[in-house]
């Protein structure tokens, strides 16, 4: 919509902007608030995984989080030790969330034209196959003995009885 458009449209409903911006402030501090609850969740080391916790089995993605805290810290071998695809599934994993937080904080956007989903597009799904094919290969050859053997799983000691 161009600006002449837009002005006429917004003097036409008044107050919609400061509606559009107190529910963006909503949406911001409830991201913030999700963000929070995650960080303390994972900082407390609490397992997390109902594969690992119900079966005592590692799951595909199981070190993922590990891996991703220990490339943080600069530990690189230790990272690949957790999971050999951190360095591609960890940046891809953390910018996923940062869009869909920046979509979400952003909120509906007023007078846009339809246009196709990111997460649909063709190219996206075609990698996001790619991803979960190389997961579940490196998690099969993990249990063959490969890079490393299966990572320790963490559980509740409650839920598999016997340990």
């Amino acid at each position: 919509m161009d600006a002449p458009l837009r002005a006429e449209h917004e003097r036409a409903t008044p107050g919609w902007r400061a509606t559009q911006h107190g529910a963006r402030l909503e949406r911001a501090l409830l991201a913030l608030a999700l963000v929070a609850a995650v960080a303390l969740l994972v900082s407390s080391e609490v397992p997390v995984c109902p594969t690992a916790s119900f079966f005592g089995v590692p799951c595909p993605g199981c070190g993922l989080t590990r891996a991703t805290l220990a490339l943080l810290h600069g530990h690189f071998h230790q990272a690949l030790a957790f999971h050999p695809l951190v360095f591609l599934l960890a940046p891809l994993f953390l910018g996923a969330m940062a869009k869909t937080l920046f979509d979400f904080v952003r909120g509906p956007v007023r007078n846009a034209t339809p246009r196709q989903s990111f997460w649909t597009k063709p190219a996206v799904t075609a990698l996001a196959t790619l991803l979960l094919v190389a997961v579940i290969g490196v998690w099969l050859a993990r249990f063959a003995g490969y890079f490393g053997g299966p990572v320790e799983v963490r559980s509740f000691g409650f839920v598999r009885p016997g340990r």
